[in-house]
């Protein structure tokens, strides 16, 4: 079974084919297989909210975060500035005070 993209305008994962065009049950919106190619291309995060992230933005942790390989704890409510968005699992490049340079997950911040 193959995966179906995400609804563009309200990011609904209950799309469905019908024909030549994917639908969204949740808000009527329709578009064709181009178009959800070319949303690919361009690849929005957002934190943990839905608030839209980009580079420079800043952002707060949400939740306790150790780290692998150290006794190190990234704290709730440690602010984390001029964020950089790149590919992969951890689509946030940073550098946290007191730690130095890591990797987040967008779902673990929230824009300040």
């Amino acid at each position: 079974m193959s995966e179906l993209p995400p609804c563009p305008q309200c990011a609904s994962t209950y799309t469905y084919e019908d024909g030549t065009q994917y639908v969204c049950p949740e808000c009527g919106h329709e578009w064709s297989p181009a178009q959800a190619e070319a949303a690919d291309e361009a690849k929005v995060v957002r934190d943990a909210v839905g608030n839209l992230l980009q580079d420079g933005d800043t952002v707060t942790v949400i939740k306790d975060l150790k780290l692998k390989g150290s006794s190190l704890v990234v704290k709730v409510g440690t602010k984390v500035r001029n964020i950089r968005l790149v590919d992969g699992d951890h689509d946030i490049d940073c550098k946290v005070d007191g730690i130095g340079q890591m990797g987040l997950k967008s779902e673990f911040v929230k824009k300040a």
